[in-house]
């Protein structure tokens, strides 16, 4: 018996909460104060990375449709991606500023992959709705790391960052299988679930 979807977002949305809540407490002393520590240094990047690998069991178990199948492994592959070049960085073994390209590409992939794997309106149902605004934040939110690659030391840019995982944790959160969303459920969407 798999779990419901909606069980699998609230697993994930932890994950988020807690990347963003690092990336905040990083934002808000500063990176240098962060990095006093070194396991603080390392905490975001290999939560990012673990998010990645734990995307790739939902992709082989939890999906019903090829499109999903290809959204979950992208999202996995560019988590992974990100998490990784993140580590490298601090660790010494990759050098080049591009490298900090790859949380904003993250971003755009999973917002782009939102977008497409949702195949209803944005009222069909809360999902529905979710899937749209998910994928419209990440996108929106890419450019806060692309100000991050520009401007490394930016508060501003590192608390948008956070702020936008954050944002994204709290729509996870409040996902649900089937459910109406402004009072409109369509009747495609099947029976309603509280």
């Amino acid at each position: 018996m798999t779990p419901p979807a909606e069980h699998v977002h609230w697993l994930f949305a932890t994950g988020f909460l807690l990347l963003g809540l690092c990336l905040l407490a990083r934002g808000i002393v500063g990176e240098d104060v962060w990095c006093r520590r070194a396991w603080r240094a390392y905490l975001w990047p290999s939560l990012l990375f673990g998010l990645g690998v734990l995307m790739w069991p939902v992709m082989v178990f939890f999906t019903n449709s090829t499109i999903h199948m290809v959204a979950h492994g992208a999202w996995a592959q560019t988590m992974m991606l990100a998490g990784a070049a993140e580590l490298g960085l601090l660790r010494g073994k990759l050098h080049h500023a591009a490298w900090r390209l790859a949380m904003p590409f993250a971003l755009v992939v999973s917002g782009t992959a939102l977008l497409v794997h949702e195949q209803n309106g944005w009222l069909f149902s809360r999902a529905a709705f979710l899937h749209h605004l998910l994928g419209w934040s990440a996108l929106v939110g890419a450019l806060f790391p692309l100000l991050a690659a520009v401007r490394p030391r930016s508060r501003f840019a590192a608390s948008g960052l956070a702020l936008t995982l954050l944002v994204i944790a709290v729509m996870l959160y409040s996902d649900r299988d089937v459910a109406p969303i402004f009072g409109h459920l369509s009747a495609l969407a099947g029976e309603a679930h509280r």
